[in-house]
C-alpha cells in the first residue's frame, strides 16, 4: 500500500498507541510513537512528520502545552486526543492551535477520516516563506516578534496581540503577495474547527488593519481581493 504520510502518535497509554498506531498503518500511513513530549521533539529532530496525533493528558508536559509550544515552532497539523468530551477542553485544544479534536472512545473509520481531512487541508495550503526557526518578521514599519508575540514600531511602541490576531499575523507575514481565501485563512489560523465561520476572518483583518495600518480604511499592507479573500501587500523580511 502507498505511503499516505507520516504520523506521529503521542499517547502515554500503550494500548491507545497501539490502537491508534495499528489504525493508521493500516490506513496506509507510516507510523512512529512516542509516550511523552521528550519522545516526541527527538523524533521530531530525527524526521520529517506530517501530523501529530497528541493525547491531551500526558504525564509532565501535557497535550495543551505540548500543542501550544508546536505552534511556536512548527506548521505540523495536530489531531488531539483525549477522554474528556466538554466543550470547555475541546475550545481550549483547538485555541492552542490543534486542527481537529476526537474524544475517546472512537471509532478506527472516524479517526481515519479526521486525519485524512486534516491532512488535505494542510497539503492544500500555500506554502510558508521562511523556515520553522524563524522568530521575528520585519514589514513595513514593524518588527514581529513570534516569541514575545508582540508588534514592535519603528517609534520603539509596543502592541500586543490576541491569540487570534497573533495567529492570523503569522500566517500573513509567511505567505507575502499571496491571495489567501477566507477558507485558507480560517485553516492556517486553526480557526475551522472551533465554529467560527468566514466572516470571523473579516472581523479579524479588521481589528489587525487598526494596529497595523496608518489609514485602516484606506489599508496600503492588509488589502481585499474581491471576490477572493485578502493578500498582505508589503515587503516581509526575516530577522
Amino acid at each position: 500500500m502507498m505511503n499516505q504520510g507520516h504520523i506521529l502518535v503521542v499517547d502515554d497509554h500503550e494500548d491507545i498507541r497501539e490502537l491508534v498506531s495499528g489504525l493508521l498503518a493500516k490506513a496506509g500511513y507510516h507510523v512512529s510513537t512516542a509516550v511523552d513530549g521528550r519522545q516526541m521533539r527527538r523524533i521530531l529532530n530525527e524526521s520529517t512528520v506530517d501530523l501529530i496525533v497528541l493525547d491531551l493528558m500526558l504525564p509532565g508536559e501535557d497535550g495543551l502545552t505540548l500543542c501550544r509550544n508546536l505552534r511556536a515552532t512548527t506548521n505540523i497539523p495536530v489531531v488531539m486526543l483525549t477522554a474528556k468530551g466538554e466543550e470547555f477542553d475541546r475550545v481550549l485544544g483547538l485555541e492552542m492551535g490543534a486542527d481537529d479534536y476526537l474524544a475517546k472512545p472512537f471509532g478506527g473509520r472516524e479517526l481515519i477520516a479526521r486525519v485524512r481531512a486534516v491532512l488535505r487541508r494542510a497539503r492544500a495550503l500555500p506554502p510558508a516563506n521562511g523556515t520553522p526557526d524563524v522568530k521575528m518578521w520585519k514589514f513595513d514599519r514593524w518588527t514581529f516578534d513570534l516569541s514575545a508575540r508582540t508588534l514592535r514600531s519603528q517609534e520603539n511602541v509596543v502592541v500586543s496581540l490576541s491569540t487570534a490576531e497573533f495567529n492570523l499575523l503569522r500566517a500573513l507575514v509567511e505567505r507575502p503577495q499571496t491571495v489567501l481565501t477566507r477558507d485558507q485563512l480560517l485553516d492556517l489560523t486553526r480557526g475551522r474547527n472551533a465554529d467560527f465561520v468566514d466572516r470571523s476572518i473579516d472581523t479579524r483583518i479588521s481589528r489587525l488593519r487598526r494596529k497595523i495600518e496608518r489609514n485602516p480604511q484606506n489599508p496600503e499592507i492588509l488589502k481585499t481581493v474581491w471576490g477572493g479573500g485578502y493578500v498582505f501587500t508589503a515587503e516581509v523580511t526575516r530577522e
